[in-house]
This record gives structure tokens, C-alpha cells and sequence, in this order.
């Protein structure tokens, strides 16, 4: 049973992560109604320079690496990706209001691959390493009722803690507030969003802001555990299923997505994998996702998909 707690526990924190990848997905779905594909190099993009200046700004300053100069860092790096959807929505998403979503997908990964080269030329393409201060040891739970007790990582423990808070944050922020009912009208129709006077170019920046700073704690998180390396732009593979569960434009449909994946992955490895030679985790979400496209496409709270005739 403790076992069975500990693998159930690692599920939970990495479904977490994966959740917050997939709201950046959600975010730029809502707000443009296009799959953004840019988001893993977003990721990749935003951790290369959280890593070059959290060990640029104490030479410049001629201070120690710490908490200091990992706050300087965050803020210029969440600056850099406000700067960076800015330029996105002045380049390229204000060229292409009202055009077909294929367009737009294209666009994206456009700026996938501009990010993908952009970031490595500018900021080197060696592996970097993040670190934020998060502990590396595990701790023992529940000794008292399990023999040995159940082993967590309080790595994995935190960085579920602050996806949690973000998520929370962001569900709130989207829900309740003006800017979450703009981004829902610009989301159905762009033309008639601005005919009512929502400014289209200024719901665009803040939601790729967001997606940015997502992108950003997304980053971190992974990076601080794997470095800094072009995979991380790969992790944005793993919210794709995630997204196609939950529903592209959920964002509660994207926590329960990436914490059903998450579960699914670490339980069907342990205890299926044995049985048909291992390697489960790496195709389950996929697996998954593809049944429910064939079952449920819209995702389990995604809208309906209703078909006009």
C-alpha cells in the first residue's frame, strides 16, 4: 500500500506540472481559437534566459548567486516574454485577424521554430543549469501507519504546491474578471469582439504574457530538475493529450486532464508495464487522448461540438 501511495503521489505532482503546461495551450486558444504550438519553445525560451541572467546579473553586480539574483532574473526574464508577446501580436496576430484557423496554426509554429533558433543563438545552446533554492531530499510520510512510511520528494512536493497556486490563480483571474469575459468574446468571434470595443491587440498581449509567465514557472520547475536543454521544448508534448482529455477550452478541464495523465502514466508503468516488457509511460497519454477523440472529441469539459446543416 505504501507503495501504491508513493507511485499515486508522484501521478498527482507531475499531472500538476503537466496542467500547467496545457492552460498555456488553453489560454491561446481561448483568446485566438488556434492550437498554439509555440508553447514549448516558449518554455525552452524562457528558462534559457531565466539561467543566462540568474548567472549574468551577479557578475554584473558583483554579488554571490542567490535569492537576490534569482529575483532580478524572474523579473527580466517575465519582461523578456511580456517583450515577446508584444512583438508576437505586433508582427504576426495583428496581420491575421479574421483569417482561417490553419492560418493561424501555421503562424504558430512559425514562431515555434523562430524561438527554437532565436533563443540557443542569442543565449548559448549548452545545457544550463536553474537553481531556485528547491530542496533535492526526499521526506518520509505517514511512518506511524506504513512500515518505512511513504516516500516523497519535497522537490516534487513544492513544484506541485506552486503549479497548485498558479493554477488556482489563474482559474480566478479568467473566470471572474473582465479581461477573462473579453478574452471568452474575443475567443467566438474576433470581428465582433472590436465591434463592441474590446481592443483585440491588447486582450492578445496580456494572454501571451500569461502564457509566458507559465511558460516561465513551467521552466523553471523542469529545468531546475532536467537543465536546460532543447527537451524541455518537448515537455509541451506531453499537454497535448492533456488539453484533448480535458478540453481545449477548459481550464479546470486542463487541471483534471494533467492530473488524470499524470496518475495514469506513473500507475500503468508500475503495475502494467511489468506485463507487457515496460515502456507504458511513454505512449499512455497518448493512448488515452485517442480513445477519447474517438469517444468524446470536445473532451470531457470542452463545448459541444454541434454540427450545423
Amino acid at each position: 500500500m505504501a507503495f501504491f501511495l508513493e507511485t499515486l503521489f508522484g501521478g498527482l505532482m507531475v499531472g500538476t506540472l503537466y496542467a500547467l503546461v496545457a492552460i498555456g495551450f488553453v489560454l491561446i486558444f481561448k483568446a485566438s481559437g488556434v492550437f498554439n504550438f509555440a508553447q514549448g519553445a516558449m518554455v525552452l525560451f524562457s528558462a534559457l534566459v531565466m539561467a543566462r541572467f540568474a548567472e549574468w546579473i551577479p557578475q554584473w553586480l558583483g554579488m554571490e548567486p542567490g535569492l537576490v539574483g534569482n529575483l532580478l532574473a524572474i523579473v527580466v526574464t517575465l519582461v523578456g516574454m511580456v517583450i515577446v508577446a508584444w512583438a508576437i501580436e505586433r508582427l504576426a496576430l495583428r496581420h491575421l485577424v479574421n483569417q482561417e484557423p490553419i492560418i493561424l496554426l501555421m503562424a504558430t509554429l512559425g514562431i515555434a521554430y523562430l524561438l527554437d533558433g532565436f533563443g540557443p543563438m542569442v543565449f548559448g545552446s549548452e545545457v544550463y543549469s536553474i537553481n531556485v533554492g528547491m530542496p533535492k531530499d526526499p521526506v518520509f510520510l505517514m511512518e506511524s501507519t506504513f512500515e518505512g512510511g511513504v516516500m516523497i520528494s519535497l522537490e516534487d512536493l513544492m513544484a506541485a504546491g506552486i503549479a497548485a497556486v498558479m493554477v488556482a490563480a489563474l482559474s480566478i483571474f479568467f473566470q471572474k474578471t473582465k479581461t477573462g469575459r473579453a478574452l471568452r468574446a474575443v475567443a467566438d468571434d474576433h470581428q465582433a469582439a472590436q465591434s463592441i470595443g474590446i481592443p483585440l491587440s491588447r486582450i492578445w498581449v496580456i494572454v501571451w504574457s500569461v502564457a509566458g509567465a507559465v511558460a516561465l514557472v513551467v521552466g523553471i520547475i523542469w529545468g531546475s530538475k532536467l537543465g536546460v536543454q532543447y527537451s524541455l521544448s518537448l515537455v509541451a508534448l506531453k499537454a497535448l493529450p492533456v488539453v484533448i482529455l480535458g478540453g481545449l477550452t477548459s481550464l479546470p478541464g486542463a487541471i483534471i486532464g494533467g492530473l488524470i495523465i499524470g496518475v495514469g502514466e506513473k500507475l500503468s508503468e508500475v503495475y502494467l508495464g511489468p506485463m507487457v516488457g515496460g515502456g507504458i509511460e511513454t505512449w499512455f497519454a497518448y493512448g488515452l487522448a485517442l480513445c477519447f477523440l474517438l469517444v468524446r472529441p470536445q473532451g470531457l469539459f470542452g463545448d459541444k461540438i454541434i454540427d450545423r446543416v
